[in-house]
């Protein structure tokens, strides 16, 4: 059974319809000419690919920030919060993930906390990867105040193939570290936020999994892991 669910890792909902339309394309392109109904088949497995959401098993702790996005850490500098979610306007520690195309997109919860604020806003698709991706391009924020009494941001953002940022989290929701709560179609990047008090535990260049890897903590803790099946 482990080694089914291993091979077999199930779709995000967002996919359905998108691995539905490229299965329809491909059943008329097989009818016309087979040879182009197998680039069809290659392009419905890779858009499979794209949206599979594998189980995570999840670091616990009040005292540690998780990486919400699978990718590479492309950057570790000092940013001001995004405006719209209404933080004192002086820098944080950011740390920036991007995610290419292979990536898996789907998003989780850095940290156990209550969402106090959301705002999304309009930009551009300049290539994710660039240092002004931050500032340009459109973005879906979330303001976080976590359990141990501290505040940390999370921003979705297009990338240069991205164009549907999805959401699912309400302002006033508890939330948990781990859970999935969105993903962003077709290359993209997501920026935390964090206070002084938040050492990072990564490095620029380091791949980092979603819901799995330790992205800070406060006074450096780590403790028992659990795993988020739902």
């Amino acid at each position: 059974m482990n080694a089914i669910r291993t091979v077999l890792v199930p779709l995000h909902p967002e996919g359905y319809p998108f691995v539905a339309a490229f299965a329809l394309a491909t059943a008329a392109l097989m009818w016309l000419w087979s040879p182009l109904g197998w680039l069809g088949v290659l392009a419905t497995a890779w858009c499979a690919y794209f949206f599979r959401d594998p189980n995570r098993v999840t670091p616990a702790g009040d005292d540690l920030v998780i990486s919400p996005a699978d990718g590479v850490i492309q950057a570790i500098d000092s940013a001001a919060p995004p405006v719209e979610l209404g933080m004192e306007p002086r820098p944080l520690t950011r740390i920036a993930i991007f995610m290419n195309v292979f990536d898996v997109h789907v998003n989780r919860v850095p940290a156990d906390g209550e969402v106090t604020a959301l705002a999304y806003r309009p930009g551009k698709f300049v290539n994710a990867s660039f240092d002004k991706a931050s500032e340009d391009n459109e973005r879906q924020a979330v303001r976080l105040a976590l359990a141990n009494g501290r505040e940390i941001a999370v921003a979705q953002i297009a990338g240069l193939v991205a164009r549907r940022i999805v959401c699912s989290l309400y302002e006033g929701q508890k939330v948990r570290a781990g859970e999935r709560f969105g993903m962003i179609r077709f290359g993209s990047r997501v920026d935390v936020y964090l206070d002084d008090a938040h050492v990072p535990a990564v490095l620029v260049g380091q791949k980092s999994v979603a819901g799995e890897t330790v992205l800070a903590s406060v006074g450096g803790r780590r403790t028992q892991r659990r795993e988020t099946l739902d």
